[in-house]
């Protein structure tokens, strides 16, 4: 790829020489353009073959090539001149134009160089914008928590602050009331009748062990009643359903 030269993009600088801009006006300012330090200035021109044959410039019309012009001028601010190309007395082609602003020269940019300043400018300003809404979307989801229990919410740094300064209140426990606490009796009686326990801890701070290793204590059977004890205990119950009622006495006045 050929290297760019300076002189092909004249867009981003200007020149200016500070004594010729007291006498600035229609007749000196292309001998101003045409100073040897000038960059826009193109020295193989027919102004330069003019002035070097010290022929005045309507002799510009004869010659075929690269001119300088005077294309319009308000005296003492503001100058253009316009660089063309030539090719009979009535046919020119406009290659750049130049506008002298208080003794200061600047190239004039084509319209293509506008566009892609214009479209250049756009992207920047997109980028940056986009790039914005992207920091402020990470720094709101560094922000954002979940928990399965609680779902989303925000937590931010200042309400963490402003929790730490707030002085804790001690919550109270509310008693459970009796549906809680036999609902809840049922729900582990069902559980442990459904999964009953694999290992049991018989003593605090033991180590569990398994139920089948248990050693289940006998039952203790019930004392046989003796025959003579029954029968005793039959004969209280006869005698007293056989007894009657106490007699009434009769109350002495």
């Amino acid at each position: 790829m050929a290297a760019v030269d300076i002189r092909d993009n004249l867009l981003g600088i200007s020149w200016v020489d500070s004594s010729w801009i007291p006498i600035l006006n229609n007749g000196s300012v292309l001998d101003y353009f045409s100073e040897r330090s000038n960059p826009f200035y193109d020295r193989t021109c027919n102004n330069e073959v003019v002035k070097m044959q010290r022929m005045t410039l309507d002799h510009l019309n004869q010659m075929v090539g690269v001119e300088y012009i005077l294309l319009h001028a308000q005296e003492p601010i503001l100058f253009i001149i316009r660089k063309q190309q030539r090719q009979s007395p009535t046919q020119v082609i406009p290659l750049a134009d130049y506008y002298i602003i208080a003794g200061v020269i600047y190239q004039a940019p084509d319209l293509g160089s506008v566009i892609n300043s214009r479209v250049v400018m756009f992207l920047s300003r997109k980028l940056t914008a986009v790039h914005g809404i992207q920091s402020a979307f990470e720094e709101a989801m560094s922000y954002c928590r979940y928990h399965p229990s609680k779902g989303y919410w925000w937590h931010f740094k200042d309400q963490e602050e402003r929790e730490k300064a707030k002085p804790k209140a001690k919550k109270k426990e509310e008693p459970s009331s009796i549906f809680q606490r036999q609902r809840v009796d049922a729900l582990l009686l069902d559980l442990r009748q459904k999964f009953p326990p694999r290992f049991v801890q018989q003593k605090p701070g033991e180590k569990p062990v398994p139920v089948d290793q248990i050693k289940k204590e006998p039952e203790p059977v019930p004392e046989a009643v003796k025959p003579e004890e029954k029968e005793t205990a039959k004969n209280a119950q006869q005698s007293t359903g056989t007894k009657g009622p106490p007699e009434k006495r009769t109350r002495l006045q």
